[in-house]
């Protein structure tokens, strides 16, 4: 399950994508992105530094100022994202690639069966999840499609 952090992350780059590619593009306000996506400034104050310093977005200040999505859509990884936003993704610190580390009472990891279940499911759920990005999720018909395995 995603935090709402991080829900809240994905709808303020939904909102500065969508003003990247409108007609006139313009940096937006932490008011104005907060009020676009309906998340609290307090918590968007935090996550937009995050995506800051992460390089998705950058932010100018005085009066033309503002928050402006410097990646391509198609360039930010919803996985990515959720690694950074929530953190380590796999359901068992032993399945994951990036913050690894044996279960305490794990005696042989090769034949644990824990690990055997949840790692089919968690590589799936990752050869998904690692495919998707921004861009997808603006076209969210068709990632809906492409789950559920219809043509939209």
């Amino acid at each position: 399950m995603i935090t709402q952090k991080m829900k809240y992350a994905l709808k303020a780059l939904l909102v500065l994508a969508d003003e990247a590619a409108s007609a006139a593009p313009a940096a937006l306000t932490i008011e104005a992105v907060a009020k676009r996506s309906g998340t609290p400034k307090r918590f968007l104050e935090h996550i937009l530094l995050d995506l800051r310093n992460a390089g998705l977005i950058s932010s100018t200040r005085g009066r033309s100022g503002g928050y402006v999505l410097i990646k391509p859509p198609a360039e930010v990884s919803i996985s990515e994202l959720l690694r950074l936003i929530d953190g380590p993704i796999a359901p068992l610190p032993c399945l994951s690639r990036r913050a690894y580390q044996r279960c305490e009472d794990c005696v042989d990891e090769d034949s644990c069966r824990i690990r055997k279940v949840f790692a089919d499911i968690f590589w799936s759920y990752l050869l998904l999840i690692e495919s998707l990005s921004l861009a997808d999720m603006l076209r969210s018909d068709a990632v809906a499609g492409q789950v559920l395995g219809v043509q939209s």
